[in-house]
Formats: structure tokens, C-alpha cells, sequence
């Protein structure tokens, strides 16, 4: 046995830790960043501030250059090429063993022109080698605009034939694109430009799409024959005054065939997705197919991220994911700014990166807060690549901008009257250097997304090696060593270029590459669609190198991972126009070269179709279809603190039949200045609108819950319902429910002198003979006191005599306090069988309450007070087929700005803070740091607080401090506090009594769930679950969610099964407010949904 040596006892351990961190210390990361002079690559993207350009001349100046990657000596090597903004661009050959050579001025690559941005390697006249074609940019006059196209020579050389082929463009480009948008056999070209006049210069208000900009407008040019022809116009592509173009895609969207393509815009202008329209046109659709933007949008890429087979786009914007950059960094726009740009037609844009996930109806789902990529501070290239082979793409941000030209504190120095006044008068000369010298120049590092295969993503840039801070632009990806990963290029500003070679090759995953040969002048096979089938699971990708922002992959060689898979079942090669190869029993980690030639079948593009669950019948059951219109309220131009509306929760429906015939009629609230309506159903299914004159009187309330009843026990029923809102003052009469007395032929008249005294903004009014007298009695749930979010207001309990006339027994019910929170959904159920119903109630801000009834005698049970969350839906079922009733809860979802855990809540604080007669809410919310900060920003905070101001002169005095710096346990002492720990949307399965807590899957918890239906539509015994959401009234920096299309879902014993909108045929776009389910006159049932701002959407089982 062998012995230690005798040495001291600590002196052993002391050096066993100092091994033990020795090993740690040179633990190999997915990436090992390589010495720019070993390797050969030293090149540097340095920026010299000048009299004629720089940041006050130029506002592009810090955008950085772009990375092209490709084998242009056909040696088998991927070569790299560098864009410069004021030096000469660089091409390096690979050498192989990481070896590269600089022959740049041998190859006649350097370029003549000013600035260069984006590169893009393409093979533009079909004879097997690589041309590069460089975008130029800048202040640039005379012969220094117009971009370049190098034409290989084969020899090593290189020479510039742009205005040869058509394609010198002089506007102010980005990055170009190179496609067969025509499947002719050739490459096209899209040159993304960006407009150059100042952002205060525009009128919003005008039709500024219409405005062609010669310099700033995007291009597309076909190719005929060799010389390329701007088609722009006739194709139907933007190239005006607003196209402020940073990022590029192209992918076959919608696979139909034919290539689709994405531009990303900075600042107001929105986003532009053409679809292909097969005829050499395209159509700008992104508002059809998306719900919200990045505002800023800069880098883009298509890629399928969640292996459904569906291409999804990511884009980047600047929202920083720390407290104090957000905080010293950010301002976000005005709610009335956003509307105003909405109504122009700028769309619903945000501050935020974007992952707009591709749904199987051809939209998308935004999901970058779900997914946890939406924050990644001043972020440029946005690649979606396999970084370590396993089957699943991940995603690169490069980030940084060499000056923080939004530091807050800075722009108040800059917008300083004194020194403007003087420059502007002459006293005093302009010089760049005394305002670029005061702007902070702050390094970041990169981001780098593992998918966890689930749609989220987990930050690993550290574990894989790529945090080293600097000021990142392009980037690009390619296997440069053989080895079978993808290698890492990254641009810096005025730092030396990032070379990282994978370590993937390692980790026991498997891949296999592949070569493609076109046939024609296509030779690189751009635009083909590969589909790798590995056992259940199928990797989508489409060759289309320009990726990111102003940089380009390797079309020589494609590298698609495939994790423990060591061998595919089948690889489908699609190529444009339609033709395509079947290769079975590929084996891993192997070279495949496919010829278009070989490809004889003709792949079929169309979709099946498909018998759909539902029906739309709206147009066909109405003639005059309910359609609820919003007033023009805004909530936040009185209480500037609060995170939500609360006056834009209609429509609220109600059925009954009213009239006595044997069919179900339903009710359909207003917002102030509208009209409710009762739609009495006839023989023939169809609805007749019938508004009675006591509801036209009612046009200056908000309506709100409504419950239908025999109330005064004369067999016929009554209608009951409530006032809501945020506009008018609290507890005044004005918000009194309403009763309407029911003549017995489904005609109303309002009864006043049976009206209940609940002066309260009300949610929900649901009924219940609760003591067994054969008589209905209410509940009235309280929403908020109006003025004073974050306060309870009370809830009501009524006791019907059986003549109409209530009585307030809400103390005997619910307790002595009968501020349950802000309420939003409630519903009577016997949930524990006793034969008397238990009252159950949620909303924001609070748990879910349960007061269970035994024969009219109440006690709460609390086991689930502490799923406290952002609840609106509530319903009743036996979801597991059990016997008992289960409870299912719609909350606000996990796709939001919000974080909360039990660990970590978020809290809203409501307290007089600076005495001055009003009371404030302060919301606080833990971030990713673990720590606890106040959620809004300087001037909301101060600007409702002017005794805060003194405290926080500056943004940097408030950036990054903890809330309880901000505000003092003394501060907080006698402040109204309420708290949210549980964000998803769930199931609480009853099993003797004992909730049982199932989240329901991740589609449900992309966007509010704000309505519930559930019924057993495929007749299987356990009810089908039908979800209905989205909520656009936050304030502009929590964003808005629009990503639930209406959602289906079936459980089983292996839990929920979701029913694709392809499968149902539901499509519930919009802010779905409420549901009903109507059983019709010939023996089906219509499924009504009351969406906000819209009108009605009705469907019929089939």
C-alpha cells in the first residue's frame, strides 16, 4: 500500500486545494479563444475620431464591422474575411493546423471605397469559386460610396467588377443578400440600406413608406443573365425615407417553395416580413403575422430553434439585462407615444430583443422573455447555430457599443440649454471631442444560449468561453479546422478580432457535414431545405449563409449536429424549385456531398387539409356582428406608478334564455360610450340584437360582470350588472350593479330601487343559492379602488330575500375583512361535496381563495392563499375524470418582464411615501442577480415623488440600488403591501380535499390566460380545456403579451395534450376577455368569445 510522505497535515491539504483549483483553473471550455498572432489574425476594426467623421457626423459611426466566412481558394478550408470601418478589410487564408495568412493586397481585396459594413461570400457568377461582395456605408461623397463586388480569379486574385454586374449601389448599405426569389436557377440581390436623415426630421404622422430615398432605401435586383436589374418597385419592396435597415434574413417561411425574406429596423420604423407571392412580387405582412417588434431591431436570424419544423426569427434590440444599465441606460417611450405610433402604422413595437416562434397557421408567437433571451443590453449579431452538436440550436448575441450614447445622465448634459444656447449663438464653438470625451465607454460580454430543449435557454457564455468583454459587432460561424463543430469569428471595435475554435468535437456528440452542388449557376445550392430524421426527432435547416448583422457563414460546407444519434434514419434534401433526394441510413460524424442533379423527385409543398374541430360561424350566425370598441382612457395619466390598465377589461357576457322559448340567449357588455346588448338566439340559430332603451341610458358607465337570475321569483330571468373602470371616483354610487327586471319576453328595464349598495369597480358578479332557500344569491367581486392601485377594495356577499331585495351579509361569509385583493374571477362550486356550493376567488396580486360552505356557514380554506399571482380565470371541472372537481387557474404567464418565485416575490407598496395627501403604489421585483430592486424607472419614480429627486440628482445616484436603499423600512412602515410568488397558469387537481398544483404546458404560459372554457368536445369523458388571452394595457417597459392564438388543451394520464390550431381550426387573436358556450337550436353548441376592441368571434363544434 502506498504511504504520504510524513508531512504536516495542513500543509498537505493546503496543497491538495491549491491542485484541486490548478485542475479547475484548466478545465476546458465549449470554446477556446485563440492568440490572434499565433493564429495569424490581427486584425483590429479601429475607429479614429475626425473633424468630418465621427459620432456627430455620422450616426452610424459605432456599428461596427462584419465577418465572412468561406473556402475562396477551393483547398477545403474555410478562409475568413474582415470588414473595416476607416482601414482597409482583410482576407485571411487558411492554412490549416490554425494557421492563417494575411493576402489581402496579393488578392486586391483591401477595397477603395469608405467604410465598409456588411461581407457576403457568394459564388455570383456560377463557376464553382467564391466572389465577395462588400457594403459601404458613412459620410460618404462622391466615388467613395457605391459598394464592391470582388470577382475570383481562381488564382488568388481578385478583381472588382460592381458596376460590370449591376450592383454598385450608392446608398448608405448594411449587408446584401444573395437568393433565388425567382427560382430561375440564379442568384438575386437584396441590398439592405439605411436612411441618413436625422430621426427629429420626420413628420410620424405621414405616409413616409411611399417616400423613396435614393440613399437609404433597400434594394432588390434581379439577376438576368448576369447584370442585375432593380426591380424594387415592381417587386413591391420598401425602399423609402424611414428604411433604417440593420439586419437581413431570408428563409423559405411559410415553405411553400419559394424564399421569404426579414428586415430588421432601427429606431421607429417597424419591422417588414415579405412573403413571396410565386410571381416575382412580394407582400409586406408582418402586422398580420406577429403581434409585437423589437423597437430598435438591429441583427436577425431564421432558423427552426425548437425543432417543430417550422422556421422561427430572433432579432435584437439594446434592453439591458442588469438593474443599473437599464436604469442609467434606458428611456422607454410613453404609453401615449406607443399608441400614437400605432395608429401611424408603426406597429406594436418594444424595447426587447424578439423570438418570434413559428406557429403551424403561419404566425408567430413572441416568446423572449419565456425563453430568457430578451435582454441582452446593446446587442448586434444574432446567430442561431448547434454551438455543441446536440441536435439543437442555440443562440450567439454579440454585444457592445464603444461609447453608452444613451447614458442618461449624459443626454442631460448634452441637452444642457446653457451650452446649447451658446453653440447655437455662436459664443461658443462646436468640438466633437468635448462631448465625445465625456461619454463612458463600458466593454460587455457576449451572450451565448444554451437551448434547454424546451423552448428556454440557460446563459452559458461563461461556461463556453465566450464573456470576455469587448465591443462586439459581427460574427459569423464555420468549421475552420475539419473537425466536424462550429468555430466562432467575432468582430471587435478598436480591439483585436475573437477567433474561437469549438471544443464540441469532444463532448460525445455527433454531426454529419454537408457539401452541396448545385446544378446551374446556383453551384453552392443556396436556398435548399435539409430535414434530418433521427429516431422521433428532425434537425430543419436552411442554407442560406448571410445570417446576423453584416456577416456571412460558410456555403461550402453546412455542419448539422445530432447529438448521442449515431446515425439518421433519413436526410431529405430539398432544392429550389421543388426537386429533392431521399437518403436513408446516413452514419454520424462523416462528409456528404449531394448533387442537385441526382435530386428526380418533386417535392409537394401544398398542405393537406384538414377537417378542423371548429367552425368559424360569426358571419353566418349574425347580422350584425357584437363588436365591443375601447374608449380612449389611459389609466397611466393618472396614477403614473401603475404597471396595468384596468379600464379595458371588457367585453363581459352572460347567458340565459331570456325570453322563455327554449333557446340560449346571451348578454354583451360596453365600455363607456357604447351600448350593451342582449342577442336573442332564433329557430334558425342565428342571433337578433336587441338593445333596451334602460341600456342606452347606461352609455357613460363601463360596464362590467354580468349574471343573469330569477332574482324577484317571478319565473323569469333578470339581469344583474356591475360598473367597472378605472376613471370615476372610488365608492361613489356611480358604481352601484345595476338590476334589470325581465318582463318575461326578454325585455329589460332597470329597477333602481333594487340596485345594491356595492360602490365598488367590479370584475365578476357570480350567483348561487349558497343557503339552500331555493333562492339566488351574489357575489360581487371588488377590482380596485379607482386612483389607487394596489389597495384591496372590498367584495360582496348578498342574501337574496326572493323578491329582488339584497342584503349585505359579506362579514358573515368572508370574514371581518372583506378586502380579499384585487379581484378578477370567481366561481360557486361544491368542491367537497357536502351539497352546498363553496365560493372560490382569485385576481391580481393575491392567492386563491377558497371559502367552503357547509349549509350556509362559512370558513376559508387557506391552502391555497399562497399561490399568490396575477390570476384572471377561474373554472370548474373534473379534469382528471376522478370524480371531484378541479379548480384551473388563468394567471399572466411566464412571458413577461416578471419574475417571481415563492423565494423571490414580487410586491406592490401602497402608502402615502411623501405625505402629500395621495397615495403612491412602488412595485419591486427581484432580477436574475438574486436581489431585490424598485421596478420603475427615475423620472416615473421621482416625478410622482419629487421628495425623492434630491436623493437621486442623477441616474447613476439611482441605477442599480437595492429596494430597501431606496426605500427604508421606515419608508415602508404602515404601507399597504401584497405580494406575487406563482406566474403560470395552472391546474389544481381536488384529491380528497388536497389541491394538487400541475402547471399547465409552456404554450399556456406564453401570455395571459384571461377566459376558461372547458366541455368534452371529442367525447373522450374528460372535458377538453379551451384557454382564451393576451393583455396589451401594460405601461411601454413591461411590454405587452399577444402570443396566445387560443389554445385546446385534453388530459391524459400522462398529463395535457395540446390540440394544434391546425387541429381545431380555433384562431382567438386579440385580448380575449370572456367565453361562453351556447347550445344551438339544431343540436350543436357555439363556443362565443368577446374580444377587446373587436368584435365577436363565434364557432360551432362540427
Amino acid at each position: 500500500m502506498y504511504m504520504l510522505p510524513k508531512i504536516p497535515r495542513l500543509l498537505f491539504f493546503a496543497v491538495l486545494v491549491i491542485l484541486c483549483s490548478c485542475k479547475g483553473g484548466n478545465k476546458q471550455t465549449l470554446f477556446s479563444l485563440q492568440d490572434n498572432e499565433a493564429i495569424g489574425i490581427n486584425f483590429v476594426n479601429q475607429l479614429n475620431d475626425q473633424d468630418r467623421t465621427n459620432v456627430f457626423t455620422f450616426r452610424n459611426y459605432y456599428n461596427g464591422g462584419g465577418v465572412a466566412i468561406g473556402d475562396v481558394n477551393n483547398d477545403g478550408l474555410n478562409d475568413v474575411y474582415l470588414t473595416s470601418n476607416m482601414g482597409g478589410n482583410q482576407l485571411y487564408i487558411n492554412k490549416g493546423n490554425w494557421k492563417f495568412e494575411n493576402i489581402t493586397d496579393k488578392a486586391g481585396v483591401k477595397g477603395t471605397k469608405y467604410w465598409s459594413t456588411g461581407a457576403t461570400m457568394v459564388d455570383i457568377n456560377g463557376d464553382g469559386w467564391l466572389d465577395i461582395y462588400v457594403c459601404h456605408s458613412g459620410n460618404a461623397r462622391g466615388k467613395e460610396k457605391g459598394n464592391e463586388l470582388f470577382i475570383n480569379q481562381h488564382d488568388g486574385t481578385f478583381k472588382e467588377e460592381a458596376e460590370k454586374y449591376g450592383l454598385v449601389d450608392n446608398g448608405l448599405s448594411t449587408q446584401a443578400i444573395f437568393f433565388d426569389y425567382d427560382n430561375d436557377g440564379d442568384l438575386d440581390c437584396f441590398v439592405l440600406n439605411n436612411s441618413f436623415r436625422p430621426i427629429e426630421s420626420f413628420d410620424f404622422s405621414k405616409n413616409l413608406r411611399a417616400v423613396v430615398d435614393e440613399l437609404g432605401g433597400a434594394r432588390l435586383y434581379r439577376n438576368d443573365g448576369g447584370h442585375f436589374t432593380n426591380v424594387t418597385k415592381e417587386a413591391g419592396i420598401y425602399s423609402s425615407d424611414i428604411g433604417f435597415g440593420l439586419g437581413v434574413s431570408v428563409a423559405d417561411i411559410n415553405q411553400d417553395g419559394y424564399p421569404d425574406i426579414y428586415v430588421s429596423n432601427d429606431f421607429f420604423e417597424r419591422d417588414y416580413l415579405y412573403i413571396n407571392q410565386k410571381n416575382g412580387t412580394f407582400k409586406e405582412d408582418i402586422q398580420n403575422l406577429t403581434g409585437h417588434l423589437s423597437l430598435a431591431s438591429m441583427g436577425s436570424d431564421i432558423a427552426d430553434i425548437n425543432n417543430d419544423g417550422r422556421y422561427d426569427i430572433f432579432t435584437t434590440e439594446m434592453l439591458p439585462e442588469g438593474d443599473k444599465r437599464l436604469k442609467k441606460m434606458t428611456s422607454f417611450e410613453s404609453y401615449d407615444v406607443i399608441k400614437a405610433k400605432q395608429r401611424d402604422g408603426y406597429y406594436n413595437q418594444y424595447m426587447q430583443n424578439c423570438l418570434q416562434v413559428g406557429n403551424a397557421d403561419g404566425t408567430f408567437s413572441e416568446t423572449a422573455f419565456y425563453s430568457g433571451v430578451a435582454a441582452t443590453d446593446w446587442s448586434w449579431g444574432a446567430l442561431m447555430f448547434d454551438m455543441d452538436n446536440d441536435g439543437w440550436k442555440d443562440i450567439f448575441v454579440s454585444n457592445g457599443i464603444y461609447k453608452d450614447l444613451t447614458d442618461q445622465d449624459y443626454i442631460e448634459f448634452l441637452g444642457n440649454r446653457d451650452n446649447m444656447a451658446k453653440i447655437a449663438e455662436g459664443r461658443k464653438k462646436f468640438d466633437y471631442k468635448d462631448f465625445t470625451d465625456k461619454m463612458v465607454s463600458t466593454p460587455l460580454s457576449n451572450y451565448a444560449y444554451l437551448n434547454n430543449r424546451n423552448l428556454t435557454f440557460t446563459n452559458k457564455s461563461a461556461d463556453f468561453g465566450l464573456d470576455k468583454p469587448a465591443f462586439s459587432n459581427g460574427s459569423s460561424y464555420a468549421d475552420l479546422d475539419n473537425d466536424g463543430d462550429n468555430d466562432l469569428v467575432v468582430n471587435n471595435e478598436n480591439s483585436p478580432v475573437y477567433v474561437y475554435k469549438s471544443n464540441a468535437d469532444k463532448n460525445g456528440n455527433h454531426h454529419i457535414q454537408v457539401k452541396l452542388k448545385g446544378a446551374g449557376l446556383n453551384t453552392f445550392g443556396i436556398g435548399t431545405t435539409l430535414k434530418v430524421f433521427m429516431k422521433g426527432s428532425a434537425v430543419l435547416y436552411y442554407n442560406q449563409p448571410t445570417r446576423g448583422f453584416q456577416s456571412c457563414t460558410s456555403p461550402n460546407l453546412l455542419t448539422l449536429g445530432m447529438g448521442k444519434h449515431t446515425m439518421a434514419d433519413s436526410v431529405q434534401v430539398i432544392w429550389p424549385g421543388g426537386n429533392y433526394q431521399l437518403i436513408k441510413n446516413v452514419k454520424a460524424d462523416s462528409v456528404y456531398t449531394y448533387q442537385q442533379a441526382d435530386a428526380h423527385l418533386k417535392y409537394n409543398w401544398a398542405k393537406p387539409a384538414v377537417k378542423t374541430m371548429f367552425a368559424d360561424v360569426t358571419k353566418a350566425i349574425f347580422d350584425s356582428i357584437p363588436k365591443h370598441k375601447e374608449d380612449d382612457f389611459i389609466d397611466f395619466d393618472n396614477e403614473r406608478l401603475m404597471l396595468q390598465m384596468l379600464s379595458t377589461e371588457n367585453p363581459y357576457m352572460a347567458t340565459a334564455d331570456v325570453n322563455g322559448d327554449g333557446l340560449t340567449d346571451f348578454y354583451f357588455g360596453s365600455s363607456k360610450n357604447g351600448f350593451a346588448a342582449i342577442y336573442i338566439q332564433q329557430k334558425d340559430g342565428r342571433f337578433r340584437q336587441t338593445i333596451p332603451k334602460d341600456f342606452e341610458k347606461q352609455e357613460y358607465i363601463e360596464n362590467a360582470g354580468a349574471v343573469f337570475g330569477d332574482f324577484d321569483g317571478d319565473g323569469d330571468l333578470d339581469l344583474i350588472i356591475g360598473v367597472g373602470g378605472n376613471a370615476d371616483e372610488a365608492e361613489t354610487a356611480i358604481y352601484n350593479p345595476r338590476f334589470f327586471v325581465n318582463d318575461g319576453k326578454g325585455n329589460f328595464t332597470r329597477d333602481a330601487g333594487r340596485a345594491l349598495n356595492a360602490p365598488v369597480n367590479t370584475s365578476v358578479i357570480v350567483s348561487a343559492d349558497y343557503d339552500g332557500d331555493g333562492k339566488p344569491d351574489l357575489f360581487v367581486g371588488g377590482r380596485s379602488v379607482p386612483g389607487l392601485y394596489g389597495c384591496s377594495p372590498k367584495s360582496y356577499v348578498f342574501h337574496n330575500d326572493g323578491n329582488g331585495h339584497f342584503t349585505d351579509v359579506s362579514k358573515q361569509v368572508l370574514g371581518a375583512d372583506t378586502k380579499l385583493g384585487m379581484v378578477t374571477a370567481a366561481v360557486w362550486a361544491d368542491l367537497d361535496k357536502n351539497g352546498s356550493p363553496d365560493l372560490i376567488v382569485a385576481g391580481n396580486w393575491m392567492g386563491i381563495r377558497i371559502f367552503k360552505n357547509n349549509k350556509g356557514r362559512f370558513t376559508e380554506d387557506k391552502q391555497l392563499n399562497n399561490y399568490k399571482g396575477w390570476w384572471s380565470s377561474l373554472a370548474i371541472a373534473d379534469v382528471d375524470g376522478d370524480g371531484s372537481l378541479d379548480l384551473i387557474g388563468g394567471n399572466i404567464g411566464l412571458n413577461s418582464k416578471f419574475r417571481a418565485s415563492f423565494d423571490q416575490p414580487m410586491e406592490v407598496h401602497v402608502k402615502d411615501f411623501d405625505n402629500n395627501g395621495t397615495k403612491e403604489c412602488v412595485t419591486s421585483m427581484y432580477k436574475s442577480d438574486g436581489v431585490n430592486y424598485v421596478f420603475h424607472m427615475k423620472p416615473d419614480l421621482v416625478g410622482q415623488m419629487p421628495i425623492l429627486k434630491k436623493r437621486f440628482l442623477r441616474y447613476i445616484d439611482y441605477a442599480g440600488k437595492p429596494f430597501n436603499e431606496v426605500f427604508t423600512d421606515e419608508m415602508l412602515e404602515g404601507a399597504e403591501t401584497h405580494q406575487m410568488n406563482f406566474l403560470a397558469s395552472a391546474v389544481f387537481l381536488n384529491k380528497g380535499g388536497k389541491f394538487t398544483c400541475k402547471p399547465l404546458p409552456a404554450d399556456a404560459q406564453l401570455s395571459t390566460v384571461n377566459t376558461i372554457l372547458c366541455d368534452d368536445m371529442n367525447h373522450t369523458g374528460n372535458p377538453n380545456i379551451i384557454l382564451g388571452g393576451n393583455f396589451y394595457g401594460f405601461k411601454p417597459e413591461v411590454g405587452r403579451l399577444d402570443a396566445s392564438h387560443g389554445l385546446v388543451y385534453q388530459y391524459t394520464k400522462n398529463g395535457f395534450v395540446y390540440l394544434p390550431t391546425a387541429l381545431t381550426g380555433l384562431n382567438l387573436n386579440g385580448q380575449v376577455r370572456s367565453s361562453a358556450i351556447i347550445k344551438n337550436s339544431k343540436g350543436s353548441k357555439y363556443y362565443l368569445f368577446g374580444i377587446n376592441d373587436q368584435p365577436l368571434k363565434a364557432y360551432e363544434l362540427r
